[in-house]
C-alpha cells in the first residue's frame, strides 16, 4: 500500500534523524572557548598502522620497532550535540616553542599541527595552552595493565574494554567515553572530560557514537 504524500515526508525526516543523532556533527567554525567539554582521542597505533600506515605520512608512527600502543590523537572541544572545528584564524599557527609542548605526546609534529588547526583553534587557548592541557588531560589517563604492553593480538569486545579503562581511572563510567573501530580493529578509545579538565564527564552522543562490532581485533606493538 503506498503512504501519503505527508505520511512518507514525516517517515524520512525521522529516519534522517535518528541518523543525525547517532553520529557527532562537525560545526565548522565557531566562537573559540564556546563548548561544552572535551573529548581526549587515544588512538591505539598498532590498529591505526594496521588499517593506514601504507602512506609515507604515517612512518614516524608506524615504522618498524616504532612500538607504540596508545598515542593521542586529539583533544577535542565538543558540545552536547556536534563539534565545532577550525575557529581560529587560517594564518595562525603554532610556534615552536608551542610544538615543543606536543613533544613525545603526539606521535607525529605533523599530527600535533593539525589537530591545533582543527580543534586547538575552538578551545579559545594558546597554542602552548592547548598542547599543555593535551598533556594534563592524557596524564589523567591510567591504561588498563593488559593493553599497557601487550605481547600478542588480542580480542575484546567494545564493552568490555570500556569496562578495562573504568577499573583502571576511578569516577570514569562507560558513559562518559566511547570506542572506535573500524573493519574490527581497535582504532581509538575517546574519554570525556569536563572543560576544565578535573572530572570526566557524561557523554551520550560521543557514547552512542561507539563501535558495535561483536569482537574486536586488537594488534600487539611491533
Amino acid at each position: 500500500m503506498r503512504l501519503p504524500r505527508f505520511a512518507l515526508a514525516l517517515t524520512l525526516l525521522i529516519g534522517l534523524a535518528g541518523v543525525s543523532e547517532a553520529q557527532p556533527r562537525n560545526q565548522r567554525g565557531g566562537e573559540p572557548g564556546a563548548f561544552d567539554f572535551y573529548v581526549l582521542a587515544l588512538s591505539w597505533s598498532p590498529g591505526f598502522c594496521e588499517l593506514e600506515g601504507g602512506r609515507d605520512r604515517n612512518r614516524e608512527q608506524c615504522g618498524d620497532g616504532a612500538g607504540l600502543g596508545f598515542v593521542v590523537h586529539g583533544l577535542w572541544p565538543q558540545h552536547d550535540q556536534g563539534f565545532p572545528s577550525e575557529c581560529g584564524p587560517a594564518g595562525r599557527t603554532p610556534s615552536r616553542i608551542a610544538l615543543d609542548q606536543a613533544k613525545g605526546l603526539f606521535p607525529s609534529e605533523g599530527l600535533a599541527r593539525h589537530q591545533w588547526r582543527k580543534h586547538g583553534t575552538c578551545s579559545g587557548s594558546s597554542p602552548s595552552d592547548y598542547f599543555a592541557d593535551t598533556r594534563r588531560a592524557r596524564e589523567k589517563i591510567v591504561i588498563p595493565p593488559a593493553l599497557a604492553r601487550p605481547e600478542r593480538e588480542q580480542n575484546w569486545t567494545a564493552i568490555d574494554l570500556e569496562r578495562a579503562f573504568v577499573a583502571a581511572n576511578p569516577g570514569l563510567r562507560t558513559d562518559m567515553m566511547s570506542v572506535a573501530c573500524q573493519r574490527g580493529v581497535l582504532q581509538e578509545v575517546r574519554i570525556c572530560l569536563s572543560k576544565d579538565l578535573r572530572n570526566f564527564q557524561t557523554c551520550q552522543e560521543v557514547d552512542r557514537s561507539g563501535c558495535r562490532t561483536r569482537e574486536i581485533t586488537v594488534p600487539a606493538p611491533r
